[in-house]
């Protein structure tokens, strides 16, 4: 697997925002699959379910964002992956240690991350400033 996404670089691929141009960019340009985690589905919808109570997007478009995640799945664009989720959280907290009091990363910044190593990721797709720095730090390659 060469790229993981977070879930914020996601939303933007799905809903519209100042880096959705970028997302589909990313998106365009892989050469493999992206992974899609039950993590990813909480998050992602949870977001965008999110984005209508805030009134950035409409259910209307919620629906459409969510039937869109459906259809990539479907076709290809992004894939189910299993996950060994103590491995995951193992390096979580590992990466935690390792990080959080310098960078200062969330909890699900950092879970996104160690997914991504776990599933052996070699880059991770971002617009997060610290999970950016943290994905650095742990030698994965970090874009846009």
């Amino acid at each position: 697997m060469s790229a993981y996404p977070d879930a914020g670089f996601l939303v933007s691929l799905y809903t519209r925002d100042a880096h959705s141009p970028l997302a589909a960019a990313c998106v365009q340009a892989a050469t493999e699959p992206l992974p899609f985690t039950p993590l990813h589905r909480l998050e992602i919808r949870n977001a965008i379910r999110l984005r209508v109570f805030r009134k950035e997007i409409t259910a209307v478009e919620r629906a459409a964002a969510i039937a869109e995640i459906e259809a990539d799945l479907d076709s290809g664009v992004l894939v189910h992956v299993p996950l060994a989720w103590t491995d995951a959280l193992r390096e979580a907290e590992r990466l935690s240690a390792a990080h959080t009091e310098a960078i200062g990363c969330r909890s699900l910044d950092i879970l996104h991350v160690a997914t991504a190593l776990t599933l052996g990721a070699r880059q991770l797709f971002s617009f997060d400033t610290h999970q950016r720095k943290l994905a650095a730090a742990a030698g994965l390659k970090v874009r846009p």
